[in-house]
């Protein structure tokens, strides 16, 4: 299926140039993660949270054995991979990142989980899947990209069975709209990493509940991804001295310095209290 890659070229841009950060700073594992850890008493270390972050999102939806999984901007696959290896279920993944979908594939080669996983050229708010095609869709991280969230649960709602599950990790702002300063120190996180703006509590139980689903449940987590979040606060904050060297010797591009400002800049805002990290969940019947 082919996307409109004009309508996207921010968020492919941003992959593109940050595949390295990613990589290399970030989890290098055979099932990367492009997201935050979840810190409790099954993990104390920054590799062990962020497979903890997939287990805590699959358990609070009870995912079994054979279930088919929409994994709605899979990024480099690791929650795809990780749900085929811990759950047996069957995962599709979409993002409209080609390279990441080349990732992907090789991975899957490489775990020998090519049969488990598939992985497609989509926009998560318009799929090339049938009606009912998925037991569970599941986004982590990556619902922050849509411009219109509302899209992606009634694309959610279209293409999961009737008893569907969808869950979410995502980031919620405390209120709209938050004082001028808090508005720019926001936006100073979002925008350089290709989001155009983040949707409240009350407007995702909106979209929920418009789209069809029941049972919408907002979590917040957020003493539970404090550390994973600190943690590139701080290595950002380390490391940004340098990352602007680089910038000027054109070894680093300007979205790569850009990307680690507004890890620094989210955090920031995380302390604000104008944003939080929230664990979304809802059913179709």
């Amino acid at each position: 299926m082919s996307i409109n890659k004009t309508e996207f070229k921010d968020i492919i841009k941003y992959y593109d140039d940050t595949r390295f950060d990613y990589k290399v700073a970030w989890d290098n594992s055979p099932t990367p993660a492009v997201h935050f850890g979840f810190y409790d008493e099954n993990s104390s270390n920054h590799k062990d949270a962020l497979m903890n972050t997939n287990r805590v999102l699959a358990e609070r939806i009870n995912i079994q054995a054979g279930e088919k999984v929409l994994d709605a901007g899979c990024g480099k696959g690791g929650s795809s991979f990780w749900l085929a290896i811990n759950k047996q279920a069957e995962a599709v993944g979409i993002t409209p990142v080609q390279s990441q979908i080349d990732d992907c594939k090789a991975q899957a080669k490489v775990l020998d989980l090519e049969k488990q996983t598939s992985f497609v050229l989509a926009d998560y708010c318009n799929t090339p899947f049938e009606d009912e095609s998925f037991d569970v869709v599941w986004a982590c991280e990556s619902l922050c990209h849509a411009k219109d969230k509302s899209m992606f649960y009634k694309e959610a709602h279209r293409v999961l069975k009737p008893g569907g599950r969808l869950i979410i990790a995502e980031y919620l702002r405390s209120n709209r709209p938050l004082n001028p300063k808090g508005e720019k120190l926001i936006m100073s996180w979002l925008n350089r990493w290709a989001i155009d703006d983040i949707d409240t509590e009350t407007e995702h139980l909106n979209h929920g509940k418009s789209a069809g689903f029941q049972r919408v449940e907002i979590q917040d987590v957020t003493k539970n991804m404090k550390v994973s979040l600190r943690n590139l606060y701080n290595n950002s904050r380390k490391w940004l001295w340098f990352s602007k060297l680089l910038q000027y010797t054109w070894i680093r591009s300007k979205v790569q310095h850009a990307n680690m400002y507004a890890s620094i800049k989210q955090y920031e805002a995380l302390e604000d209290k104008l944003w939080y990290y929230a664990f979304i969940s809802a059913r179709k019947e």
